[in-house]
């Protein structure tokens, strides 16, 4: 039970959501003492907290069409188990069907606008920030979300020349090199690019006419799919459920070997190489690209001369958009204006697709990046970076330096270690 001043002190805390003051409020906040009843992180095993936990503020999502928040009510309710302060902007959670009333329920504050959920120590979201949203970045702020900085070198000097902590979702990595955040919206990708492939190949939206699972007696599509991680396992796996032909092309021929055991041959495995991609694309009525370097530039794999090969009105989906694009000259395209059309065929290049289901998205992405947030939030960031390899491995920039390897040679620039960048 907690004790009568520690009980008071948390009263007064929650109370002063409602102080017309939000940078006094949240002095007070970090101020408060913790509640007796916070236990120890579950995900790794730690019990290590820091005195008084990070304020945490969850900001209302910017980019255009982009409806997904970064925390569930759930993840507010594991966070405010163990004496972590969650704000959350007003009408953040709308779009992906969670309302103010379930977040304040689960024991967030609600305020009113962005500069007081960028005021907390510690930020949540799900995209890249935004031009307006640079002012608020600072040197005590850390960042927790999805940053893509090598497709986005504006922003990483932004996070330089501020001295803001980026933590990166997409570079978080297990010691198996899996990527435990990036994959449950690779996931999402890669089932929704058949899905939106097969809307442009619809003639009334400038394709080919051509119906995926084709017709008795009819030739389905053919879809060619680039890369075998999980965007492209998923698109290939949700094409052949659609009874398209699907050609899944990769490098990693063990990769490849477990598609084919997996779907026993109802999925063509083809070994990736110049020639095979060009004569791939060439008779591809719908490409999906799924390629990725964790923190790095995707490899252009689809040049122009390939894109003119295929017929009129055939469909290019890159995923690899968010780190690039691999196909050349493609440019990021929006929700809202989803498609270009170069040599006649329509190009698909939304960098947040994930966004257009954004219920689904929100929870599958909360599900994963919550055990770190609360390890971020819980120990204090320079604790949890030391501690866990997989956290340290999605640190991009810190105290104005590059310290991932892969980001920085992307970008051009020299990494600096991150235990130096720590103890600067």
């Amino acid at each position: 039970m907690l004790a009568g001043v520690q009980l008071a002190a948390w009263l007064a805390a929650l109370a002063l959501s409602a102080a017309p003051n939000a940078a006094s409020s949240l002095r007070t906040l970090r101020a408060a003492p913790l509640a007796a009843t916070r236990d120890g992180i579950t995900r790794s095993g730690y019990g290590d907290q820091v005195a008084a936990p990070l304020v945490v503020g969850v900001p209302r999502e910017v980019k255009t069409d982009e409806h997904r928040v970064a925390i569930t009510p759930d993840g507010v309710l594991e966070m405010h188990r163990r004496g972590v302060t969650v704000l959350v902007e007003r009408d953040a959670g709308t779009d992906s069907g969670i309302t103010d009333d379930d977040y304040r329920a689960a024991g967030a504050q609600t305020v009113p606008t962005a500069a007081d959920a960028w005021a907390a120590d510690l930020v949540l979201k799900v995209k890249e920030p935004q031009t307006s949203e640079l002012p608020f970045l600072r040197a005590d702020l850390t960042l927790f979300t999805y940053l893509h900085l090598a497709a986005y070198p504006d922003l990483a000097r932004a996070l330089i020349d501020a001295g803001t902590t980026g933590v990166a979702y997409e570079t978080v990595q297990l010691a198996n090199g899996s990527l435990p955040l990036l994959a449950p919206m690779s996931e999402v990708a890669g089932r929704m690019a058949p899905q939106v492939g097969s809307h442009f190949l619809e003639r009334r939206q400038g394709g080919r006419g051509v119906l995926l699972g084709g017709a008795p007696g009819v030739r389905p599509a053919r879809v060619v799919v680039l890369g075998a991680g999980n965007v492209g396992w998923n698109a290939a796996w949700i094409a052949q459920g659609m009874e398209a032909e699907v050609l899944l092309l990769d490098k990693n021929i063990d990769r490849l070997r477990w598609v084919d055991q997996i779907h026993k041959g109802r999925i063509q495995t083809l070994a990736s190489n110049h020639a095979a991609v060009a004569r791939a694309v060439h008779d591809a009525d719908l490409v999906i690209g799924a390629v990725l370097v964790p923190g790095g530039r995707a490899p252009v794999l689809v040049s122009d001369e390939m894109v003119s090969s295929m017929r009129p009105g055939a469909v290019v989906v890159d995923c690899a958009i968010d780190q690039g694009g691999s196909v050349e000259g493609i440019h990021e395209t929006t929700h809202t204006d989803p498609v270009f059309v170069k040599h006649g065929v329509l190009h698909y290049a939304v960098g947040n697709v994930p966004g257009a289901v954004p219920n689904t998205s929100t929870y599958a992405l909360s599900n994963a990046t919550l055990p770190y947030a609360v390890e971020l939030a819980t120990r204090g960031v320079a604790d949890a970076l030391t501690a866990d390899p997989a956290l340290a491995a999605g640190a991009n920039t810190v105290k104005g330096k590059i310290v991932n390897t892969a980001v920085a040679d992307a970008l051009g620039l020299a990494p600096t270690p991150l235990a130096a960048a720590l103890a600067s």
